[in-house]
């Protein structure tokens, strides 16, 4: 079974499209995750679910002076990311059954990986990051504002967005607090929240 959404299959391709350092600098999600990391304290840990290369957002945080840990289930771009970022700590397991190095954070990051899962397992992934949050932990995720059911442009297969209604619901139950919600230019919908319980 593949775990890491039909990434593994095409890593290949991502790595030259969106994957690699000359892809980075004006790669859509850098300006928002830059942001976002800067609001939070210098040295801050923060785990990246689903962070592929490390290239074009983890390094973004690297270079903002946090902690970093990321977590993918493609072996190919695990790889690539212990060659992008050496010294950065990764492992290569599903976010869904990883031990997400059995510690707490202070932020946990997620973008382009909500809506590749199935319903329930965008809701499970939720509630673990309530799980792996420090008290006042900050999440930063993406999924369409509009409920609906497409293709992967790079996978072709099926992503879900249960829509922005759903996804705060979800967010209150797990103790999260929307703070924010934009656009980037690519129309890429960001969830920012915090942990209150």
């Amino acid at each position: 079974m593949d775990c890491s959404n039909g990434y593994e299959a095409i890593s290949n391709e991502f790595l030259v499209r969106r994957g690699n350092r000359d892809t980075r600098s004006n790669a859509i999600g850098v300006k928002e995750v830059r942001t976002w990391a800067q609001s939070l304290p210098r040295g801050a840990s923060v785990i990246d679910l689903g962070c592929g290369s490390g290239f074009p957002l983890t390094v973004v945080l690297v270079e903002e002076g946090l902690q970093v840990f990321g977590v993918d289930a493609s072996p190919t771009l695990v790889a690539a990311f212990q060659r992008n970022l050496p010294g950065t700590p990764v492992i290569c397991e599903s976010v869904l059954e990883s031990s997400l190095f059995s510690r707490a954070f202070d932020a946990a990051l997620s973008i382009g990986l909500v809506f590749l899962l199935k319903p329930d397992d965008q809701q499970l992934l939720l509630q673990r990051c309530s799980e792996i949050l420090q008290p006042h932990g900050r999440l930063l995720f993406t999924s369409p504002a509009r409920a609906g059911t497409w293709c992967d442009v790079m996978t072709g297969l099926e992503s879900v967005s249960l829509g922005a209604g759903q996804y705060r619901a979800w967010l209150a139950n797990s103790g999260f607090s929307v703070v924010n919600e934009y656009e980037d230019v690519g129309e890429n919908h960001y969830f920012e929240a915090i942990k209150i319980h």
